[in-house]
């Protein structure tokens, strides 16, 4: 599913859906941004094979249920954790965690369509590790 969302977010959204991307690397004017559609659009194929594969529960349901859970922990991570949109107080302790945050607010210092890095978002490198000053 990342490699997909990779592939997505870096030809589609910073490609020819940039229109609706666009509004996600500018400041937020509001509670919504034309953005968000993408998950609408998103959510369309897993509904469908959910609805589609429910008769037997067969490999396509499962495929609409995964679909699901990747959007559900893009919204958590992304939305909520990286970017705010829900207040809260959580400071990731996790290596890892800090890592996917940091790859994004490099992902977000280009403000642009074209020449953009890190464009996964549940997987990141090991290059864009946050340093530790005690090791």
């Amino acid at each position: 599913m990342e490699g997909f969302a990779w592939f997505m977010h870096k030809y589609v959204m910073h490609g020819f859906g940039w229109f609706l991307h666009k509004s996600h690397h500018e400041p937020r004017h509001g509670r919504f941004e034309w953005n968000d559609l993408y998950a609408v659009i998103f959510a369309a194929p897993a509904i469908y094979f959910m609805w589609l594969g429910s008769p037997e529960y067969n490999y396509i349901f499962f495929a609409g249920c995964g679909i699901t859970l990747y959007g559900l922990c893009y919204f958590l991570f992304h939305d909520i954790l990286v970017h705010r949109r829900m207040n809260h107080h959580v400071r990731p302790g996790n290596r890892y965690m800090q890592r996917i945050i940091r790859a994004h607010k490099i992902h977000h210092k280009n403000m642009r369509k074209e020449n953009g890095k890190a464009f996964g978002f549940l997987f990141a490198l090991p290059e864009y590790d946050v340093k530790r000053t005690d090791e």
